[in-house]
């Protein structure tokens, strides 16, 4: 025991030194640039006033009373830090850090008084990340290229704050390049989903540059083909296959849906319309007496089910579906997840912005599987559908 109070005596003894030492150096600095600053301006008539004592927390623990030196004008400003900062740089950062990785401003402030001997309250924390904000104006306004052959469309819901919590909505819109290049083109949170919401969202990614595409891929809301026709009339749609699939076997008897998996299987497996075709008829005549609606209902959906069989196979295990803006959602959902209900909006587009900034640099270099083959006939389908780039720019 008595070897333990020593270590722990010593330790202490070994920050006090060490924090010591940096408020003598942050001190001598300090001097020297207020010297430095009445040489390079003569013409001032002012005077050196003494020092104030202020609080600093560094990465050695907090300097309680560092002597800051001060003229009579208050013109002099030190370079170490600015006026009313309160923590070093490397501190904010770790801070913006943490809470990137989806730490609640709870468990940062645990974090800090075990590494600094003091509390940060939940609210300052808040107040540190807030510099994100201005990043997530300028990445909102972004210009986007020109041409994605593909646009994935999402939501999904989450706890928010505002007088009370609820749940409201988080759209997201991922552009896949015809080169095979992902990227998170926005997100905007609130409300509930709508197909006004979304036309309003992709009217916003053309108006920041986005104004050719080939394809979009989403789920089955009402009005968001008609949305999406409404913004870009050129562009194809599909529903995700996925989607359909799973609210099918959910309306059958539990001992069909093997048998109908298979069928539906059968159908999306296709390699062309014209195979596709048939084996629908396969699945309606199988299943159309026991099943009246659910025959029906894939017969009129067949159109917007097969578009992607009209894309090079290559990329068709991709575009049938929209798996890869949904594992981007669960994604979000965990780093959400820790901070129970969410204060504001701006706590939820502070951990969306960070996660997308992050997924967008993890992705410039790696291309879908796919697409590298595709892009010769996705580039001829462009210039058929809208023109060369030069004939478009030249229009515009």
């Amino acid at each position: 025991m008595s070897t333990s109070i020593g270590q722990n005596n010593f330790e202490n003894q070994l920050e006090d030194m060490v924090r010591s030492f940096v408020q003598e150096k942050l001190e001598t600095v300090m001097k020297e640039e207020m010297n430095q600053f009445f040489e390079e301006n003569p013409e001032l008539k002012n005077y050196k006033n003494g020092s104030y004592g202020r609080q600093l927390d560094t990465k050695y623990g907090r300097i309680e009373d560092l002597q800051v030196p001060r003229d009579r004008d208050n013109a002099f400003q030190t370079e170490m830090f600015q006026p009313y900062q309160r923590y070093e740089q490397w501190l904010g950062e770790t801070i913006v850090t943490m809470y990137h990785k989806g730490m609640s401003t709870r468990e940062i402030g645990n974090f800090l008084e075990h590494i600094l001997g003091h509390a940060y309250a939940p609210g300052t924390i808040s107040n540190i990340t807030d510099v994100v904000m201005e990043d997530i104006r300028a990445w909102q306004e972004r210009l986007l290229q020109k041409r994605y052959a593909v646009l994935y469309l999402d939501g999904t819901y989450l706890k928010l704050r505002r007088d009370d919590v609820a749940n409201e909505v988080v759209y997201v819109v991922i552009g896949v390049t015809e080169d095979g290049y992902r990227e998170i083109l926005g997100f905007y949170v609130g409300g509930q989903e709508s197909s006004l919401g979304w036309e309003e969202i992709l009217s916003d990614i053309y108006r920041r540059g986005c104004e050719e595409v080939l394809l979009g891929i989403f789920d089955g809301l009402p009005g968001l083909e008609e949305a999406m026709k409404a913004v870009y009339p050129k562009a194809d749609v599909q529903r995700c296959v996925i989607h359909k699939v799973r609210n099918t076997l959910n309306k059958v008897r539990k001992k069909d849906r093997s048998a109908i998996s298979e069928d539906m299987k059968a159908i999306y497996q296709s390699n062309s319309n014209e195979e596709a075709e048939k084996q629908l008829e396969v699945f309606c005549d199988t299943w159309q007496k026991k099943y009246t609606k659910i025959a029906k209902s894939w017969r009129e959906d067949f159109n917007v089910l097969t578009t992607f069989l009209n894309y090079p196979s290559s990329i068709r295990p991709m575009i049938y579906t929209t798996n890869i803006i949904e594992r981007i959602m669960k994604e979000f959902k965990k780093r959400l997840k820790t901070m129970n209900s969410l204060p504001s909006e701006e706590a939820v587009e502070k951990v969306i912005y960070m996660v997308s900034d992050e997924c967008n640099t993890e992705w410039s270099t790696r291309r879908l599987h796919g697409f590298k083959e595709a892009s010769p006939e996705l580039h001829t389908m462009f210039e058929e559908w809208y023109g060369s780039q030069t004939e478009t720019e030249e229009k515009s």
